[in-house]
């Protein structure tokens, strides 16, 4: 999981490497292992330590911050009509040439959306702290109270399911690195509470790009509500982006050493550079290259599963699979034979014709996801004269409108104690208890059983950690929760 080794000039000093992608997903595992937390605390340090030379345009002074949030908003408000004048004008989408490149960046930050909030988490046990009160309204509300609808980690696992895009697990090492960071804030609160207040504080502000992601994810026939949310409630007048900074405030020592606090409020800020950022991940969307990859993960089975009656450029399909190094130039025959007519209507490729649609003979082997790139790059240049319905797809109102009937389908079949819809709990107890249900309603009698505070409360939280928050019974959690801080305050 880890290496050692040693830097030119400093031959006495190991530097060690952690893999952010196995730290991440250590870290969502029930039980986090001694090793995992001793690797996230030496990943954040590390991390720490890298950023600590970069420049932020955050003021260090907690009275400076008021003036700073308002030109900063001010500034991206300026920004977006720029941009929303340059549409207007006849400019192309400045982020998304293709779907399948906005697809490509659904799936590339799915490590950190699906993590969204986890830097919080570590508060979570000092829920009697009114210092804390801020943070702990934007947890729950990162969690959406324990609605499903409103959750914002089941909200992006379902634009995944929607858009076919649920194989982000395959991603490489680099696209794991910001969401191991708030991991490991979460695991090490308790010695990091200045940097996880300062995290929050540069995360929660409205960048440009989240509003031009929303404009050009619509257009291309994707669900924006996810973005759109956060364009509502990180506003700066009553949202997280006013919250974030308030909670600087109420944790402020009143004794201790305010200026390390502040400085230490920046270094937290500053973890937000970690990694790849939006724009880094957009420009590194190759379509060529993406076509490639996708036939290479398909290699290993399907040099197996070809006849041997299927001979392109003079060899089998089977023959140009089984080396991953000759699948570019065997997309490279199959354009200079016929299979593949680029800059056509994908309709008119033979290719196309048998990986996409119900009968086609290679049903099921391309994910959603990975036709669309195919589609657009045997497309290419042709592919904005091609009709809306095949180039994008059913508009995106229709399929989650049939998503949610098959959801609610569900629900009345084996009923609930709360309307995971919209919160409240139900005038009736389950029909009957069944295998669907047992879980939910052991939870219950569970949560009914306990009668000390401190223990219902710890046992609460540990079910609205970041690996169980959004699950039913992490939804369940959070309500009662809620309702319970609802009935202190």
């Amino acid at each position: 999981m880890s290496g050692v080794h040693i830097e030119i000039g400093r031959p006495q000093e190991t530097v060690r490497h952690w893999s952010a992608k196995s730290i991440y997903f250590s870290m969502l595992e029930a039980e986090q292992s001694a090793r995992t937390k001793a690797e996230s605390a030496g990943f954040l340090a590390r991390q720490l330590s890298e950023t600590n030379s970069h420049a932020t345009g955050m003021p260090a002074t907690m009275a400076q911050l008021d003036i700073w949030l308002a030109e900063h908003n001010q500034m991206v408000g300026r920004q977006y009509r720029e941009y929303l004048a340059a549409r207007k004008a006849g400019q192309p989408r400045r982020y998304f040439r293709s779907k399948s490149q906005a697809l490509f960046f659904l799936r590339a930050v799915a490590p950190t959306k699906l993590v969204d909030g986890s830097w919080l988490y570590g508060l979570m046990k000092h829920w009697q702290d009114p210092r804390l009160a801020s943070l702990l309204k934007i947890y729950l509300e990162e969690l959406g109270d324990g609605v499903e609808a409103m959750n914002h980690v089941v909200l992006y696992r379902k634009l995944l399911k929607l858009n076919a895009c649920e194989d982000w697990k395959n991603l490489d090492e680099q696209f794991f690195t910001q969401g191991a960071i708030q991991l490991a804030l979460a695991a090490h609160t308790d010695s990091h509470l200045p940097e996880v207040i300062g995290f929050n504080l540069g995360y929660e502000q409205l960048p440009l790009h989240l509003l031009i992601t929303a404009y050009e994810l619509k257009e291309l026939n994707i669900d924006p509500y996810y973005f759109t949310l956060h364009t509502t409630i990180d506003n700066a007048q009553s949202g997280h982006a006013r919250a974030a900074i308030d909670a600087v405030r109420e944790a402020m020592p009143v004794f201790a050493d305010s200026a390390d606090y502040m400085q230490r409020v920046i270094a937290g800020v500053k973890l937000n550079d970690v990694g790849l950022s939006t724009l880094d991940i957009i420009k590194q969307f190759d379509l060529q290259g993406e076509v490639v990859r996708i036939l290479q993960s398909k290699a290993n089975i399907g040099q197996f599963m070809h006849s041997d009656r299927c001979v392109i450029g003079g060899r089998t399909v089977n023959d140009w699979l089984k080396d991953q190094d000759q699948v570019a130039v065997f997309l490279h025959e199959m354009e200079k034979t016929g299979w593949v007519k680029r800059h056509h209507n994908p309709e008119d490729s033979p290719f196309w014709k048998v990986i996409a649609g119900d009968k086609a003979p290679m049903f099921g082997v391309f994910t959603g996801y990975e036709q669309q790139v195919i589609y657009d790059w045997i497309a290419g240049e042709a592919i904005e004269s091609l009709p809306m319905l095949a180039r994008l797809g059913r508009p995106w109102r229709m399929v989650e409108k049939q998503a949610l009937a098959q959801d609610e389908a569900r629900h009345k079949q084996y009923g609930n104690v709360y309307d995971f819809k919209s919160g409240h709990k139900l005038t009736h107890q389950l029909r009957q208890a069944n295998d669907f249900n047992q879980d939910q309603l052991a939870f219950e009698r569970h949560v009914h059983g306990i009668d000390d505070e401190q223990k219902l409360m710890h046992f609460l939280v540990d079910w609205m950690s970041p690996a169980k928050h959004y699950t039913p019974l992490g939804l369940c959690a959070t309500r009662y929760f809620k309702s319970h801080m609802d009935s202190l305050f």
